[in-house]
């Protein structure tokens, strides 16, 4: 099921972050992808107050820096991004 935290989705972002991300996690993050594929600046009208704690979250673990004046992101934290936002939206069962 798309955008579901699923039991493969915790392994990776474990594997890859080092922690088991959240439902909220793993909406956002398509989100944020948009925002570095674009202007790199993400609009504060996009998001709620849950999502900027995880924000601020992600910038204490050294994955992000800035936001609405400019977002900056880590390679490792793209990399593990893409990887499960793929595994969340667009694989398909028989991909994994």
């Amino acid at each position: 099921m798309r955008g579901k935290l699923t039991e493969q989705i915790e392994k990776k972002s474990e594997e890859l972050l080092g922690y088991k991300i959240t439902q909220a996690e793993l909406r956002l993050m398509p989100y944020i992808q948009f925002v570095m594929m674009n202007d790199q600046v993400i609009d504060p009208r996009k998001i709620n107050p849950e999502e900027r704690k995880i924000l601020s979250d992600w910038r204490e673990k050294g994955l992000i820096e800035g936001g609405a004046g400019g977002l900056n992101i880590c390679k490792d934290f793209w990399i593990a991004l893409n990887e499960i936002c793929w595994i969340g939206y667009v694989a398909h069962e028989g991909d994994l």
